[in-house]
């Protein structure tokens, strides 16, 4: 019997282990089959909600915020882009990559949520960012995002110009927040259960089947 599943995958558009973890997720559903129907809903999350619009370059970035070193920042760069690789995904992040805000990426999100395709957005604005080393916060990028994705461009400049949606985000971003989300990718399946972090498909595998056999 096929079981339906409300999916919310928590996550920042420019969040390298959202990637890898969406990977895995896809993975997973594709494995388990018509065992589950998944409703995926994907939710906002600011890793740097006080970034300028120009951004930070990226070492300098994780340096402040982490303590790590250029040649730490550059191994974690070259992890994750193989675990990124390893779902399929080309990460082409350097060291002259810059860190963004992404709000308005997130406003773009919500509306792709109520009008249809909001997966595929989320797939192009992965791309525009992590593959073609674009702006997130540069609403021309977001805007070719969304007609990749097969969404209205000029219906999408029209939101991102407008500030519509901005209270939904705030809103949901603490709400999340409240719920004790901390760190990105949280995937958070039927209101109950939590997997974090950027499992491999195994690991959502498992837990698909169990929490199928259970419901």
């Amino acid at each position: 019997m096929t079981k339906p599943m409300k999916i919310d995958f928590v996550s920042d558009v420019s969040c390298p282990w959202c990637v890898v973890g969406l990977g895995g997720l896809e993975a997973a559903l594709e494995r388990v089959g018509d065992l589950v129907q998944a409703d995926i809903r994907f939710q906002p999350f600011e890793l740097n909600p006080n970034m300028p619009p120009e951004g930070q370059n990226i070492v300098e970035h994780i340096g402040q915020k982490y303590g790590s070193t250029p040649e730490q920042s550059a191994a974690n760069r070259k992890a994750i882009h193989e675990r990124a690789a390893s779902v399929g995904f080309t990460m082409k992040t350097n060291e002259n990559s810059r860190i963004y805000n992404t709000f308005d990426a997130h406003r773009l999100l919500h509306w792709a949520g109520i009008v249809g395709g909001q997966k595929a957005l989320k797939r192009a604005l992965f791309d525009a960012y992590f593959t073609d080393n674009q702006a997130p916060s540069d609403h021309d990028v977001l805007v070719a995002a969304a007609q990749k994705a097969g969404l209205d461009p000029q219906a999408a400049r029209e939101v991102l110009e407008s500030g519509r949606y901005a209270q939904e985000v705030r809103d949901a971003e603490r709400a999340w927040q409240s719920a004790g989300i901390t760190s990105v990718p949280a995937v958070i399946i039927n209101d109950r259960y939590l997997i974090s972090g950027g499992q491999p498909a195994e690991y959502f595998e498992q837990a698909l089947r169990q929490i199928a056999a259970e419901g």
